[in-house]
């Protein structure tokens, strides 16, 4: 985003391990939720095992919520089923994940899976960060009329606008 945020919403992530059923890999990892806030836990600090499941906090992330966003934003808690979109990109090294960035955007979400190597999942939007996101919209949406692009008529026989092919 070049504009400044209006408003940046601390958060925590708890990403998960399991047991890989590959015989390539030992584990799987993913982000398992988000927290509304930061913890006073340090990053990658074991919260406990369930079966074949591990938690761990992640780390910290800032939500960033910008006017010009508003339309994505609404259309994601339009779906029914608000998301958050959380990137780990891989260290190489232990800890085996670093906590990137998480966004309400979808847009955004989506533009960061283009980064080669970067986990990029989604998970549900705490309540509170639904609420303050509504309050958001609610104060800075502004509805834009939609614009169908008219085609400028076309020659088939030769290219656009009657011009010979090659020529523009």
């Amino acid at each position: 985003m070049n504009a400044a945020a209006l408003i940046s919403i601390p958060v925590g992530v708890v990403v998960e391990r399991h047991k890989a059923t590959s015989k390539w890999l030992d584990f799987v990892w993913r982000p398992a939720s988000v927290l509304t806030g930061v913890p006073s836990t340090a990053p990658w600090t074991r919260l406990g095992p369930a079966a074949d499941t591990t938690l761990f906090y992640g780390g910290t992330a800032t939500v960033n919520l910008h006017r010009t966003e508003t339309a994505n934003y609404l259309d994601n808690l339009q779906s029914g089923n608000p998301q958050l979109w959380v990137v780990l990109r891989p260290t190489g090294s232990d800890p085996p994940y670093e906590v990137v960035a998480v966004t309400a955007d979808p847009a955004e979400g989506e533009a960061f899976t283009e980064a080669g190597n970067d986990l990029v999942e989604t998970v549900p939007m705490p309540g509170p960060i639904v609420q303050t996101l509504e309050a958001f919209i609610a104060e800075h949406h502004v509805q834009r009329a939609f614009f169908k692009r008219q085609r400028d008529e076309t020659d088939t026989r030769r290219g656009r606008k009657g011009r010979p092919e090659g020529k523009t």
